[in-house]
């Protein structure tokens, strides 16, 4: 198990606005999280380990709920993919990268490339 990448917290910092009450509730616990797994294919989906004793559930419902998501958008108006936030039962649970497109390779640096123009 790895503790959190700078790319990861990057983009969980991004996503998640303080301004949003769940959404608060997630940004607190990203400092206790763990990388259990990361995707093989290498678009950066990483998996969370999460003491929840330790920390507070967001307001985010019963089960697995898209906490957040991104579409990314190229200069050109072109839409290669999206980043989304998972929670479960109220706990951050996986970042995941979603790519869309045939000509664009949609990876975590892409993301955050995107989220810093």
């Amino acid at each position: 198990m790895d503790s959190l990448p700078a790319d990861v917290a990057f983009v969980l910092d991004a996503l998640l606005d303080e301004a949003d009450p769940a959404h608060a509730v997630l940004r607190r616990q990203i400092p206790h999280l763990l990388v259990s797994g990361r995707c093989r294919c290498g678009c950066g989906t990483a998996y969370f380990e999460l003491d929840t004793a330790s920390v507070e559930s967001a307001p985010s419902g019963p089960g697995t709920v898209v906490a957040a998501e991104l579409q990314l958008y190229l200069e050109d108006g072109d839409c290669p993919g999206e980043v989304l936030v998972f929670a479960e039962d109220g706990f951050l649970s996986w970042l995941e990268v979603c790519s869309w497109s045939d000509t664009v390779d949609v990876t975590l640096a892409t993301v955050q490339q995107l989220l810093r123009r």
